[in-house]
């Protein structure tokens, strides 16, 4: 009797001692590494374990099933976290789950399997996207023009485009750089890659990347963009059949009146937009702001806010503003800024400066697939110029900017029927 006591007490001990869970705090007070805590977070759903994601509690925060190698990692990475018991994780559901509070919990299944469009001979401190997951220790593959165009993208949950030109335009450096080295190499890099891959122009090859894309996402594919990626994919898909570029770039003449031949039914984001025909301009469109943004924001006071949404309503575009401030710090790019009078009204603005008419940060919807465009460069970084030296990441752990990369990162795990946007 007395040892079969003892063993029930012993389990019923064991049952109470594991009924536990670990929070991830993502406020300011609480966390001192908010960009490794995603990587946490990717490293636990790898171990086929689920997460749920705390939408607007303590900035988003994440709950974890307890467990002494999770505990380990969280400490060697230099992660914030704290041991709650069964009652008190209970009781934090309970509160976010109450109809008077703007909060949810989504539970997040599968690490996605993530891929980032970029040049091979790019290094990873080129983009802030590859920065950020290296720093967070969050695993990606490499892709490019003959692997989209071999239909390689339907392996990956997740895609992100480098710092890059559809519009076969070379980023529209000419003005500035056209006898500088690395530029005349990256034309003739581009050149002999379209050739090979059975294109008579990089526009047409770019142009052709850009469709599989699309269609990537059509089929269900979460698209991630950044800086000049963001206005020239739209731009190449509106200008499908059309010749945009001078004769610097392509060897022949523009189309005349090219501007009249965008079909903006093609786009994903922006619309009623203008073409830079200046091949010395570097600049794209009317979609970007950089020019104006230079003129009327000044760097101190250069900050875009987050909007706020229901998170039991919109948990899409809550989960991809959970920050632990509504306030951030604003970033230059080649695409800065987009033009809120180019934005479709179908698209969502996350992320604006409203006094400029800035839409910063916006997210849509296409087919059975999500996109989300992210201007400027490096969000640590404010002016980016060729040549600078990288971002150290490990001097800003808590960046409320790289969180928001983060944030679309981890998106694709969370279970599908929360996401009703």
């Amino acid at each position: 009797m007395r040892n079969s006591f003892f063993s029930i007490f012993c389990i019923l001990f064991s049952v109470q001692i594991s009924a536990s869970s670990i929070l991830i705090p993502m406020d300011v007070e609480g966390q001192k590494n908010h960009l490794k805590a995603y990587g946490i977070t990717y490293w636990v759903l790898t171990k086929q374990q689920k997460v749920q994601w705390l939408l607007n509690y303590r900035g988003g925060s994440f709950l974890l099933p307890d467990g002494e190698s999770i505990r380990k990692e969280c400490k060697i990475r230099g992660v914030s976290f704290e041991i709650i018991s069964d009652r008190e994780t209970q009781n934090i559901l309970e509160s976010i789950s109450s109809p008077s509070q703007n909060q949810e919990a989504v539970v997040l299944e599968k690490a996605p399997k993530i891929a980032v469009y970029s040049p091979k001979g790019n290094q990873p401190w080129d983009d802030a996207v590859t920065m950020v997951l290296a720093y967070a220790e969050i695993p990606y593959e490499t892709v490019y023009d003959e692997e989209v165009l071999e239909d390689k993208l339907a392996l990956f949950d997740w895609l992100h485009l480098h710092h890059e030109d559809f519009t076969g335009q070379y980023g529209k450096f000419y003005g500035a750089y056209r006898a500088a080295p690395w530029y005349i190499e990256g034309k003739q890099n581009a050149e002999a890659l379209a050739k090979k891959l059975g294109y008579g122009k990089v526009s047409e090859e770019k142009r052709a990347v850009a469709l599989k894309i699309r269609n990537y996402v059509i089929g269900g594919g979460f698209m991630f963009a950044m800086c000049s990626a963001t206005d020239s994919f739209d731009i190449a898909l509106a200008a499908d059949g059309a010749d945009i570029c001078e004769p610097m770039f392509d060897g022949d003449p523009s189309d005349p009146n090219y501007q009249s031949k965008l079909n903006f039914n093609k786009t994903f984001a922006f619309t009623d937009f203008t073409l830079e025909r200046s091949p010395l301009r570097y600049e794209f469109s009317s979609i970007d702001m950089t020019e104006r943004h230079v003129k009327q924001v000044p760097k101190e006071s250069d900050y875009f806010s987050l909007m706020d949404f229901s998170a039991k309503w919109d948990p899409v575009p809550t989960m991809l503003c959970q920050n632990h401030t509504a306030l951030v710090k604003g970033f230059m790019g080649q695409t800065t800024a987009f033009d809120r009078m180019t934005v479709k009204p179908t698209v969502l603005v996350l992320g604006e400066n409203k006094i400029n008419g800035e839409a910063r940060y916006i997210h849509g919807i296409k087919g059975k697939g999500f996109f989300t465009f992210y201007g400027g460069h490096d969000p640590e970084d404010y002016q980016h110029r060729v040549g600078d030296p990288k971002t150290e990441l490990e001097l800003h752990p808590t960046s409320p900017g790289y969180r928001l990369i983060l944030n679309n990162v981890l998106f694709p795990a969370a279970q599908k029927k929360k996401q009703k946007t």
